[in-house]
C-alpha cells in the first residue's frame, strides 16, 4: 500500500467579498510547453536543471524592437550586448538580424571576433582596455568609446606610433534623473570634464573626436530619462561641432532599458508596469529629430540593446527535491537549481510555473536552492500548491545576464538548449563536468619532486 506524504495541518485565513485592487487569488499556473516543446520531456531528455531558450521570441523581440526605433528616426544601428549572454548560439541569432557588437573586455572583443563580426561593427565600451586591447581594436578599425585620460593617453600614444589620426568617442556621465547616478564611467557632463577632454582630444592632434556615448544604468523605469540624457548629449554634439569643429558622426544612447521582469521593489508585476519599447524609442529619438542637425550630417543612433531582448526568450527548468516547514510554519520546496544558475533571483522576482497543473489548496510557500549557504533564494514568498519531489518548476524570464553571471559553487553549471524557429531543440551547450571544473589548474601531487621542493625550503 502506497503511504501519502505527511503535511502538517496549517490554518490559512480566508476572506469572502468582491475583489480588491490587488486581485482575486490567482489559480495556480503552469506552463506545459515552451514554443510547442514538452517542459517535462525536456527535463527528461537533457536533465534537469536546464535553461531553455526561445529562437523564436529572440528574433520577435529584435525585430520588434528595431522597427520601434528605426521608424522614428534613421540609421539606426543596434549593437548586441556581449555581457547580456555569452552563448554563441545567442549571440549569432542577433548578428543574423543585423546586429552590431557591444563589448566591455578584450575578450568579449575576441569572442564577437570568433563570431564572424568585423572590427568595424564592434563599439569597445569599458573603464579598463589594456594597450594591446587597444591597439588590436584600433588596428580592426572598432569603435573605441574612451573612459578616462589615461586611456586618452594611451590611445594618443596608439596614434602617435601608427602615424595616422585615429577617430575615437568619449563615454560621458550625466545626470538624467535616475539615482544613483552612474557617475564612475566616463567624464562627466555636469562638471563639464566631458568638454574639457573634447578640447584636450582636439588639443593633441592625434584623436579625432567621432562619437559620444552615455549609459545611464541598467532596468530604468522611466522612459523620460532617456529623453534628458539624449538631449544632453545632443546638446553636446552640437557644442562639438560650434566650438572645435568636430563633427559627431553618432550618438550611443546605452541600453538599460528592462524587460518584463518584476524588480524586488515593485509593487505591480513587470509584465503589466514596465513602458513598453515604444515608449523608449520615442524618448530617445525625439530629442534628435528636434536637434536642428543638418540633413547631411545627421548623427547615427546606436543602441546597446541586451536585456530587453533575450530576457523573456529564456527559461530555467527545475525539479522539486525536497519539502519542509520552516520554524514559524512558512511551508518550502528545496529545488536543484540555486542562485548559482539563476543569479537575477538577486534582484527579480520571477514568474514561476509549474510544468503540470496541480489542483488543492494554495500556500504562501519559500523556494530554495540547493546550495548550503543562506542567501540561496529564488523566491522568498509566493502562493504554490503542494509539490512533491520530481515535480517540474519553470522561472522565467531568465535569457539575461544569468549564463555569464552563474558560477560553479557547489553545483555544476547545467545544460542549455535552443529552440529553433521550426520546433527542433538542439543542446548549445552540455552540462560541465569535474574535467572542464579541474581544467585550468596545474599538477600537484605529494610526489618526490614536491617533497624535494619541500627540503629545499625548509619544511619538515
Amino acid at each position: 500500500m502506497n503511504r501519502e506524504r505527511y503535511e502538517r495541518p496549517v490554518i490559512i485565513r480566508h476572506q469572502a467579498g468582491l475583489a480588491n485592487k490587488i486581485g482575486r487569488s490567482r489559480a495556480p499556473r503552469s506552463m506545459g510547453s515552451i514554443d510547442g516543446v514538452s517542459v517535462a520531456g525536456l527535463a527528461g531528455e537533457f536533465g534537469s536543471p536546464l535553461f531553455v531558450f526561445s529562437e523564436k521570441r529572440i528574433r520577435k523581440n529584435y525585430r520588434e524592437a528595431h522597427r520601434a526605433f528605426s521608424m522614428r528616426y534613421p540609421g539606426v544601428k543596434f549593437a548586441w550586448s556581449y555581457k547580456t549572454n555569452y552563448l554563441d548560439a545567442v549571440c549569432r541569432i542577433f548578428h543574423d538580424e543585423g546586429s552590431w557588437a557591444e563589448v566591455v573586455s578584450e575578450y568579449e572583443y575576441d569572442m564577437a571576433r570568433r563570431n564572424g563580426v568585423p572590427g568595424a561593427k564592434i563599439l569597445y565600451n569599458g573603464p579598463y582596455k589594456p594597450v594591446p586591447a587597444l591597439e588590436r581594436a584600433v588596428a580592426e578599425g572598432a569603435h573605441i568609446h574612451i573612459d578616462n585620460y589615461d586611456e586618452l593617453l594611451a590611445m594618443e600614444k596608439i596614434a602617435a606610433g601608427s602615424g595616422k589620426r585615429i577617430e575615437a568617442a568619449i563615454r560621458i556621465n550625466l545626470d538624467a534623473g535616475i539615482h544613483p547616478a552612474w557617475d564612475r564611467f566616463g567624464f562627466n557632463y555636469e562638471n563639464g570634464e566631458a568638454r574639457d577632454a573634447a578640447r584636450r582630444m582636439r588639443a593633441g592632434g592625434k584623436l579625432v573626436l567621432a562619437g559620444v556615448h552615455a549609459h545611464i544604468g541598467t532596468c530604468i523605469l522611466d522612459p523620460a530619462a532617456y529623453r534628458t540624457q539624449t538631449e544632453k548629449l545632443v546638446e553636446f554634439s552640437l557644442w562639438a561641432g560650434r566650438e572645435l569643429g568636430c563633427t559627431v558622426k553618432y550618438i550611443d544612447a546605452g541600453g538599460g532599458f528592462p524587460s518584463s521582469a518584476t524588480l524586488h521593489e515593485q509593487y505591480l508585476p513587470g509584465d503589466e508596469a514596465n513602458p513598453p519599447i515604444d515608449e523608449y524609442a520615442e524618448a530617445v529619438t525625439a530629442p534628435l529629430l528636434a536637434a536642428g542637425f543638418s540633413p547631411d550630417r545627421l548623427p547615427a543612433l546606436f543602441l546597446e540593446t541586451g536585456r530587453a531582448l533575450v530576457d523573456d526568450a529564456g527559461f530555467l527548468v527545475c525539479s522539486v527535491v525536497a519539502n519542509k516547514r520552516l520554524a514559524g510554519g512558512t511551508r518550502a520546496v528545496i529545488v536543484d537549481a540555486g542562485v548559482n544558475a539563476l543569479f537575477t533571483s538577486f534582484w527579480y522576482k520571477h514568474n514561476v510555473f509549474t510544468a503540470e497543473e496541480h489542483s488543492g489548496m494554495m500556500e504562501e510557500t519559500a523556494i530554495y536552492g540547493p546550495l548550503c549557504m543562506n542567501i540561496d533564494v529564488l523566491r522568498p514568498s509566493l502562493r504554490l500548491p503542494s509539490l512533491d519531489p520530481g515535480d517540474i518548476l519553470v522561472f522565467t524570464p531568465a535569457g539575461a545576464y544569468n549564463v555569464t553571471q552563474w558560477m560553479q559553487f557547489i553545483r555544476m553549471r547545467p545544460p542549455v538548449v535552443m529552440i529553433g524557429e521550426g520546433g527542433g531543440v538542439r543542446l548549445i551547450r552540455r552540462a560541465e563536468t569535474l574535467e572542464d571544473l579541474k581544467g585550468p589548474e596545474t599538477a600537484f601531487d605529494d610526489g618526490p619532486a614536491y617533497a624535494a621542493a619541500g627540503e629545499a625550503h625548509g619544511n619538515r
